[in-house]
């Protein structure tokens, strides 16, 4: 398999999973927040990824997960389930449930805590690659893994015959991109193009999409691609600077946390000043509940203009 066997495109939120407030997984905000995203015409999601605290849930919440999304999305856009965990066989097994019940191809990150020298990554994915049935993601996430797949380890997995793509959420941006013209002749690549750097990235070299923290703007992020499979360069440089000027005031250098809390909670925490279905948090992640930080996140996003000036309190 290669890139050219799956046409995943565009923009794919990062679904968050929704909890209760006492814990318990909430398929139905789920499934809500799924027909939200068609909606909105985005192209795909991913659940189950680091936004989706796979690493709290039970392998059979994990399967209530994929099966919710691949219902709710009903063919309109592209599922991608993230099938991460400790060992081979774990993800097989994880992977054989996602694809069986509907999922367009899995993604997987190097195990989180072992932190795999090079050849040990290329042999994992080699491993992964021969027990999935289906078209495999590389995700590169060093803050999770404690690894950074780097350009010469990201153009050996592009050779293994189930990877069609990578999710590459490297801290490094001239890694990135340095990443993307290596391998874009084989995988699909998503990433951080929608920057002012990457939309002159996609300008001269091209690109692929971005699997990002769900959508908080909504309708704009599909469109930004939309614009570019039409050539309009414009609206997405104007697009790409809001971009550039609200992650810093969110998010921590490396996107991994957010300034006021995790980033799982911080994401949902701004979901719900927009109306979008988020649930809560679990444990052990905890939600933000202090008030001056939330005035200051409900603040950033009417600076942005993503809320009114009117909108209600958090």
């Amino acid at each position: 398999m290669d890139r050219n066997d799956v046409d995943w495109a565009g923009y794919f939120p990062a679904v968050v999973t929704p909890f209760t407030e006492t814990g318990e997984l909430d398929t139905d905000t789920l499934h809500a927040l799924i027909e939200q995203y068609a909606d909105r015409g985005m192209h795909g999601v991913v659940v189950n990824g680091t936004c989706g605290e796979w690493f709290s849930q039970s392998v059979d919440e994990r399967a209530a997960v994929a099966e919710t999304a691949v219902a709710a999305a009903a063919g309109r856009m592209r599922v991608l389930v993230g099938c991460t965990s400790n060992t081979a066989r774990n993800v097989e097994a994880l992977a054989a449930h996602a694809l069986g019940a509907g999922a367009d191809g899995v993604l997987a990150s190097p195990p989180p805590y072992i932190k795999l020298f090079p050849n040990e990554v290329v042999a994992w994915y080699e491993d992964i690659g021969a027990r999935v049935t289906g078209p495999l993601v590389v995700y590169n996430w060093p803050h999770g893994t404690g690894i950074d797949i780097d350009s010469d380890l990201a153009d050996r997995l592009a050779d293994i015959d189930a990877i069609v793509a990578i999710k590459d959420s490297t801290p490094d941006a001239d890694q990135f991109f340095e990443t993307s013209r290596r391998v874009r002749d084989r995988v699909r690549v998503f990433g951080p193009y929608m920057s002012a750097r990457g939309v002159e990235v996609l300008r001269t070299e091209g690109g692929d999409g971005t699997i990002g923290g769900g959508s908080l703007a909504g309708r704009p992020d599909p469109a930004f691609w939309e614009n570019y499979w039409a050539g309009e360069f414009a609206p997405m440089e104007e697009y790409a600077e809001q971009v550039d000027r609200l992650f810093p005031k969110l998010w921590l250098p490396g996107g991994w946390a957010g300034h006021y809390g995790s980033y799982q909670a911080q994401l949902k925490a701004l979901m719900h000043m927009l109306g979008q279905p988020a649930g809560e948090v679990r444990r052990p992640r905890l939600p933000i509940t202090d008030a001056a930080d939330l005035a200051v996140m409900r603040a950033v996003l009417v600076e942005e203009g993503l809320l009114p000036q009117e909108s209600g309190t958090a």
